[in-house]
């Protein structure tokens, strides 16, 4: 769910939608008020988290891989974007700056992915894989196989760049985006 506080000092409101639409997981948002819509991510379950980061936790379906589509007016879900096992852990979700634009990204931490979402020609809301970090062969970890582990994502303030962390490879990238659908990686 998603709080609202009071702008002075801070007390608790109430949730931003009802209880009816409350959410599994939730993270970051965003929102594009000329297309009335807000995007959300789904981290995890914060009794799977608050211990440390355990596999099994994702295998029981305590980490989310999913977006949630909001009207932004009326605060209800239009639509869950299922983002599938390459999608885990969504994170940072980020539309393009131009407030006319119908589109934007998310990282997803565990599959070492970024997403494109977007508003199709129907006005539904789809994913599409843009980017795939490919994960490391390491020994001595916590996992045979590293992923890159996205924490953060930020567009540049003309909608050319996207550039992504790949915090456990120890990296930053960047995405020449002046074609959204197809990503090219321009710096590392």
């Amino acid at each position: 769910s998603f709080l609202v506080l009071e702008e002075r000092t801070f007390s608790l409101r109430g949730t931003w939608q009802p209880e009816l639409y409350f959410s599994d997981f939730g993270y970051d948002f965003w929102y594009q008020p000329r297309h009335n819509v807000m995007v959300s991510s789904q981290w995890g379950a914060p009794s799977a988290f608050r211990t440390g980061f355990n596999m099994a936790d994702v295998k029981q379906g305590l980490y989310g891989s999913s977006l949630v589509v909001w009207d932004w007016m009326y605060r209800n879900k239009l639509q869950t974007l299922d983002l599938g096992e390459e999608g885990l852990l969504p994170l940072e979700v980020r539309f393009l700056h131009d407030p006319d634009a119908a589109e934007g990204y998310v990282g997803c931490a565990l599959g070492g992915t970024v997403f494109r979402f977007f508003k199709n020609d129907e006005k539904c809301w789809e994913a599409e894989k843009v980017i795939s970090v490919p994960p490391k062969k390491v020994k001595g970890w916590a996992m045979e196989m590293m992923p890159a582990v996205i924490t953060d994502i930020l567009i540049s303030l003309d909608d050319r760049f996207l550039y992504i962390a790949c915090w456990i490879h120890g990296d930053v990238r960047q995405y020449d985006i002046s074609d959204t659908r197809h990503p090219k990686l321009v710096g590392q």
